[in-house]
């Protein structure tokens, strides 16, 4: 059995009701809409992995309800089209659809699609589920403890050993400020003599990881209590 959930957006109830039939035969869970509209509301409820939706609709077409998804969803969307539509298939790859089945259509073609389109995301979702551990990601900023490099808007940055490890401790705690003892003790793991350094070392940091030092985004001091990591 299929785990997937499918959404079927389709005015014509024929239609909708075959396509739910197959998918059913095939083990995944089916979700049926007659409009945009309706589609949507089901999937503000449910978790849905995959939507095919129809061009021509009341209420809401099928080209308005997937721009609206799109601003939220990242599941694939098939969309059925008429022979007549040309024009806005390519609309409809252009705001956001992976593919599209021209009707008429036959059952297994549509299956293979559906089949092909949910294994590519079960692959994306995965990897997101795996997000690498010891992988912090802050708007551009990206910090790799495993393999100890620093990523400024995909560009790599060198880092002294001391630079990278406050840069972590921070990192690991984004909106939490720690002062110049915290860091220091954390980081040396000894008791502070003196904390000019970590004004130094965060300086540095600065330099790296900011367009303009002056006016930081992501590394930030709190005035009187110490330095953070801006969430972004």
């Amino acid at each position: 059995m299929n785990s997937y959930h499918v959404l079927v957006v389709e005015d014509d109830k024929e239609i909708l009701d075959g396509i739910g039939i197959y998918l059913k035969n095939q083990g995944y869970k089916v979700f049926k809409a007659s409009n945009g509209l309706e589609g949507l509301e089901i999937i503000e409820k449910e978790e849905i992995h995959l939507a095919i939706v129809d061009i021509m609709m009341p209420k809401m077409n099928g080209l308005t309800m997937t721009m609206k998804l799109r601003e939220k969803y990242e599941f694939p969307v098939i969309m059925l089209t008429a022979k007549s539509e040309e024009m806005d298939k390519v609309t409809g790859l252009n705001i956001g659809a992976d593919d599209y089945v021209t009707k008429p259509f036959t059952p297994m073609e549509l299956l293979a699609r559906v089949n092909s389109h949910l294994r590519r995301y079960s692959k994306y979702l995965n990897v997101l589920d795996k997000k690498e551990e010891g992988v912090y990601v802050i708007g551009g900023l990206e910090l790799n403890e495993k393999t100890v490099q620093v990523f400024v808007d995909g560009n790599s940055v060198k880092m002294t050993p001391l630079e990278f490890k406050i840069l972590t401790l921070l990192m690991k705690h984004p909106g939490q400020v720690f002062s110049a003892e915290e860091i220091y003790e954390k980081v040396w793991n000894e008791r502070p003599v003196g904390t000019d350094t970590i004004m130094v070392h965060v300086r540095n940091i600065r330099e790296k990881i900011e367009i303009n030092p002056k006016d930081p985004k992501y590394l930030k001091v709190v005035w009187g209590v110490g330095y953070k990591i801006e969430k972004q």
